[in-house]
């Protein structure tokens, strides 16, 4: 479903300015001109507002604060980032790379991907190839309904960890990027699933909602306003013990999941990373080594027979 709404965004982003531009330049090209520009203004302004209102709330948060050069760049960064993911990976490419379940176990662990809001399995299509070629299985779920709540997902994570742990003859690391984090939690809760699951690295997950989540209509984005009382339900469900299987990785310039400390999980290891916004934390070089180095290390721990 996401890649057909995000299909349809990314024509009409392209062939509205087409047509606007050769509907009035005969008459003014002056003007024609000036409405194709003012579509990409207003598309930055946008995206900027979020990162002046994730600036302005993280001056009360204990992560480091972000210098206004840093902020910047992760602005520009971002746009570049979100154009690729959400008008061509996402749309059109999703299905490119199937998951990848070797007929013999390779020796290394296996992945389950797991997407955040408003995205698809393309998102990780840059962890495809690196995953293949290290010998890892992976099954990069595809969470649906796209608006429904966050409960609804745990059956699709379930059947991923089960399909790659099948392929490995070993419990999975799972990996999810801001809801999909979150999604994870849910699975455990909802399968109490610790014991078949290797670790989970979470990529900018708002573990205690964000502040943006004030704005949505949505019922899993109405889960992940911050403070709401399904992450706080969730973290009362959860053992002590659950957060010692997690690695969060959280910045100062997560223009989505702010304040920053949000994205850090009481109890798990934390991994900050300066200048990174949220989209491109999906797939920062640095980040996917880190995890790519995690799980090279991680063979020979809670094997499944």
């Amino acid at each position: 479903m996401i890649a057909r709404m995000q299909t349809l965004w990314t024509l009409a982003l392209v062939l509205g300015p087409l047509a606007w531009l050769l509907a009035v330049w005969p008459h003014s090209p002056a003007w024609a001109w000036a409405g194709v520009v003012a579509g990409w203004v207003v598309f930055a302004l946008v995206m900027g507002l979020q990162f002046v209102l994730m600036h302005r709330a993280n001056r009360a948060d204990p992560a480091p604060r972000a210098p206004p050069g840093q902020v910047w760049r992760a602005w520009w960064r971002e746009m570049g980032v979100a154009l690729a993911v959400f008008c061509w990976r996402q749309p059109f490419r999703s299905r490119a790379t199937p998951d990848w379940l070797p007929d013999a176990p390779t020796g290394q662990r296996g992945v389950v991907l797991v997407h955040g809001f408003l995205c698809n399995r393309g998102l990780w299509l840059p962890w495809m190839q690196r995953l293949r070629a290290g010998g890892h299985a992976y099954v990069a779920v595809n969470l649906e309904p796209v608006f429904g709540s966050i409960d609804d997902y745990p059956p699709l994570i379930e059947e991923a960890v089960r399909r790659v742990t099948q392929a490995t003859g070993m419990a999975p690391v799972v990996i999810g990027h801001s809801m999909g984090g979150l999604a994870t939690r849910a699975w455990l809760r909802a399968y109490g699933a610790d014991a078949r699951v290797q670790h989970v690295i979470t990529l900018g997950t708002p573990h205690g909602g964000t502040w943006l989540g004030r704005y949505s209509h949505t019922a899993n984005g109405q889960q992940m306003r911050l403070g709401s009382g399904w992450v706080r339900r969730l973290q009362a469900d959860e053992p002590r013990a659950r957060a010692g299987l997690f690695t969060c990785w959280y910045s100062n310039c997560d223009n989505i999941v702010f304040p920053a400390s949000t994205a850090a999980l009481p109890g798990a290891a934390h991994r900050f990373i300066e200048g990174v916004p949220h989209v491109d934390m999906a797939c920062h070089p640095v980040v996917v080594q880190a995890c790519l180095e995690a799980l090279a290390a991680s063979v020979g721990t809670q094997k499944i027979g």
